[in-house]
């Protein structure tokens, strides 16, 4: 073991970004021309405040996560009892109030009837999961079905499987070879919708349709209307193909219900569930499936065990977060924050949706979403996006444009003056950029 003398305490003569870029490794940048990275020391409902006292409206809640504004006192106090009592034990032959609690009190609000919660670390693993479950669940069952179907331009996630299931693109460019063939499909419209259903009753070989409902978040926001999915869904029903719906991004409120899938006829065997669920205070993820799917994992025989987990499974710190988080979610005046949201939105985009610079915008619950007209196909990688992200940023607010698309996926409880500045900051982009 090396003698603790050759370590080399911080040197704090260096500002904290300075730090940083000595030893850190950011995600989504490239690391060879990034900018300094904001130090932020603080949280308070909408706003984060950097080293320098500088206010930020996070007006994409830190990656979608936090929708009842930083530091709220009710969460931390809940999580601050929690780590007195019991901070984490492992979940393979033990069990503890929290996880029990939680899949109790969330199950019954999930759209259609999940009966199972299979936790885990992130959306990504939740992904993961799901489509374990469905592969295995046809294996089990003495039906081996391998095909997957997906959305062109999804984004399901960063690991392995997750990158198979989303659509091919800069994300994935590096691993295309080794990621799993997958079938995809265009985003349902009443020009395609008989195409596509048809496509899909002849399909034999497919284990399951995973699809973000109604919107698509990282592959640029891009919305769809319920009815065509519910079409899908009926579709692959007759099939015999198994429904996964993505909710990690769109869950607890984003879309005006509690949960997209709220608005479907047709409802999913499974559920994947993050971001939103532990009020943005850590990481958690959760897998629901019905009786149907869990049923086929029963056995005498050891190998129809499903064979996954993670260290951190189920800890107890997240889910007391998560309680916490849902009954501030099931309250009236949280309900009323979200439709006051997304009312502003409507107001704003019929203000917005005829400049001559704006090539759509579109909106979906407290989600809007503006295509920037750059006289070129749209991009992840514009060179407007950079542009904004500072032009905004100086501005006071956290908009992380998705190339040349700016959305705004605020925090519940974000007041309606704040909603006013950042509108009024997009005007003045349209007007000078």
């Amino acid at each position: 073991m090396s003698d603790t003398s050759e370590f080399q305490a911080p040197d704090t003569n260096l500002n904290l970004a300075e730090r940083d870029k000595k030893v850190i490794w950011h995600p989504y940048t490239q690391m060879k021309n990034a900018l300094p990275h904001i130090p932020i020391v603080r949280g308070e409902g909408v706003y984060v405040f950097d080293e320098n006292g500088k206010k930020y409206i996070d007006a994409v809640s830190s990656w979608w996560v936090n929708i009842h504004g930083h530091s709220h006192p009710y969460i931390a106090q809940k999580v601050a009892e929690q780590l007195s009592v019991l901070e984490h034990v492992i979940f393979a032959g033990f069990t503890h109030e929290p996880a029990v609690l939680l899949a109790e009190r969330l199950l019954p609000i999930l759209p259609g009837k999940q009966d199972k919660v299979f936790y885990t670390d992130n959306g990504s693993t939740a992904v993961e999961v799901a489509l374990k479950m469905c592969l295995q669940y046809w294996d089990n069952k003495g039906k081996p079905k391998t095909r997957i179907l997906a959305f062109k331009n999804a984004y399901h996630g960063d690991t392995f499987g997750a990158m198979s299931v989303s659509g091919r693109s800069i994300f994935t460019d590096a691993f295309n070879s080794l990621l799993f063939d997958v079938d995809f499909i265009e985003l349902p419209n009443a020009d395609n919708i008989e195409e596509l259903t048809a496509y899909i009753s002849q399909l034999t070989d497919t284990a399951c349709f995973i699809f973000e409902p109604l919107i698509l978040g990282s592959g640029g926001m891009l919305m769809y209307e319920a009815k065509y999915l519910d079409e899908l869904v009926s579709a692959c029903r007759k099939a015999g193909i198994l429904i996964i719906a993505d909710e990690v991004m769109t869950g607890f409120g984003r879309t005006g219900t509690y949960f997209a899938c709220e608005k479907l006829n047709q409802k999913p065997d499974i559920i994947c569930l993050s971001k939103g669920l532990t009020g943005g205070t850590m990481p958690l993820g959760i897998t629901t499936c019905t009786d149907e799917i869990f049923d086929a994992f029963l056995s005498e025989d050891k190998l129809k065990t499903l064979y996954h987990g993670h260290s951190f499974t189920a800890n107890p710190i997240a889910c007391v977060a998560s309680l916490a988080s849902l009954d501030i979610l099931l309250k009236e005046e949280t309900l009323a924050n979200i439709k006051r949201v997304e009312a502003k939105h409507a107001v704003f985009l019929q203000e917005i949706k005829g400049h001559t610079k704006v090539k759509s915008v579109r909106q979906t619950g407290t989600i809007i979403a503006i295509e920037w007209e750059t006289g070129n196909e749209t991009s992840y990688l514009s060179n407007l996006r950079n542009l904004l992200y500072a032009y905004f940023l100086d501005k006071g607010i956290i908009l992380r444009p998705l190339g040349n698309i700016i959305y705004i996926l605020p925090p519940y409880v974000i007041s309606d003056a704040d909603l006013d500045y950042i509108y009024g900051a997009i005007k003045q982009a349209l007007a000078e950029i």
